[in-house]
């Protein structure tokens, strides 16, 4: 979920933290990718023509590897080096979050199989996607995918959002790239969303530089994080009734919830019972992370024939397109693009705990891939 409204709000108080790209653009940047983030997209986005996931001759889903595969190598080509990581164990205060996903899929469960029943093709494709949940053996595929491509991963201890935050804040990448906003409350330098979005939609990259976020909102970080809980987090309830522009004006004028909490109306505004936002605060301002330092990022030559074995030998995968496509990743690397990468590798400085009293002001564009065919051309002919 990341935080409810944030994107809107930065648009309208910071629209100078925003820029829009084409993804050639971004060539020589290194980018922690939110792996989990990734697949659960190309769960929902890479599918039939009929709406069904992508699936083998023994009826198992291949939409993640599809998008994996030609995401990633669509990455490389533009000059792009990513870094996947992927989540670990949750933090306990997501569990209720966690609840409150499981009980909304079951709903889309049922939605899908009353549709189906009843030859609704529309609303069932439409709830069927809301059923869509990455599992261990989505990510042990992509994990073993990657390796034979040569590009590194890297297992959180905890929420994969925030070990791609201290990657980019270490100045290991250059940027987070994933779709929650939360990435930034967590202390990303610089947010890329869109990165792993299909060709076709022809979305831009949108970066996001927290640093201009922070001065456009006249916050310091220990304040954006607060309000952050405010407008609604992964891990506590937020005060009802306060939308995102009290949120911000709240903090802006008390500057902690604490505060907030002495003048507020607490018959209007009633805060949770026994709200923990103190515990959510110190989540995002210390998360649980293996250390920047720890860390060994390389980037190898992709093994060919591994990937072959993989995809076509055990996922009946059309063979043809995997050798095409490991051609694509093979020539990334003997072409130009490896010996300009370190031009580009200079981290966004880590935003000072105070904000500058000038507020700069300039107009901001307003930040599922197509489906993939099944058969024969991706996976084996019969």
């Amino acid at each position: 979920m990341g935080i409810h409204g944030l994107s809107k709000v930065i648009a309208d108080n910071a629209p100078a933290a925003l820029k829009e790209v084409p993804i050639k653009a971004c060539f020589g940047r290194k980018v922690a990718v939110d792996a989990s983030m990734s697949i659960y997209q190309f769960l929902i986005a890479v599918r039939q023509q009929d709406g069904m996931q992508l699936t083998n001759e023994a009826g198992e889903t291949t939409s993640h590897l599809m998008g994996m595969l030609y995401r990633t190598i669509r990455m490389f080509e533009n000059g792009i080096k990513p870094v996947y990581v992927f989540d670990g164990k949750p933090p306990d205060m997501k569990s209720n979050e966690l609840k409150k996903r499981g009980v909304k899929r079951e709903g889309a469960e049922k939605a899908a199989a009353a549709a189906e029943e009843t030859g609704d093709t529309e609303n069932f494709d439409k709830f069927s996607r809301r059923t869509v949940k990455v599992t261990k053996e989505h990510n042990d595929d992509c994990k073993k995918l990657l390796k034979l491509m040569g590009v590194p991963y890297i297992e959180a201890p905890c929420e994969a959002e925030a070990q791609c935050a201290i990657l980019a804040k270490s100045g290991k990448v250059y940027a987070a790239g994933s779709e929650d906003m939360d990435t930034l409350t967590f202390g990303t330098p610089v947010l890329m969303r869109h990165l792993t979005f299909s060709e076709a939609r022809k979305m831009p990259v949108v970066e996001i530089e927290l640093a201009k976020v922070l001065e456009g909102l006249e916050m310091t970080m220990d304040q954006f994080i607060d309000m952050c809980i405010l407008l609604g987090c992964d891990y506590c309830d937020s005060i009802k009734g306060i939308g995102p522009t009290r949120a911000v004006s709240l903090i802006k004028e008390h500057k902690n919830i604490e505060t907030i909490l002495e003048k507020l109306d607490s018959k209007k505004y009633p805060a949770p019972e026994d709200w923990p936002y103190q515990a959510a605060r110190e989540l995002f301002r210390a998360p649980n992370v293996t250390k920047a330092e720890e860390l060994d990022v390389k980037w190898e030559a992709p093994d060919e024939e591994g990937v072959v074995a993989y995809l076509v030998g055990e996922k009946g995968f059309n063979e043809d397109r995997v050798r095409s496509a490991i051609q694509k990743l093979i020539k990334t690397r003997t072409g130009t693009t490896q010996g300009r990468l370190g031009d580009y590798f200079k981290p966004v400085e880590k935003p000072a705990g105070s904000t500058s009293a000038a507020k700069r002001k300039m107009d901001a564009k307003a930040a599922s891939g197509s489906a993939k065919k099944k058969g024969g051309s991706f996976m084996k002919k019969k």
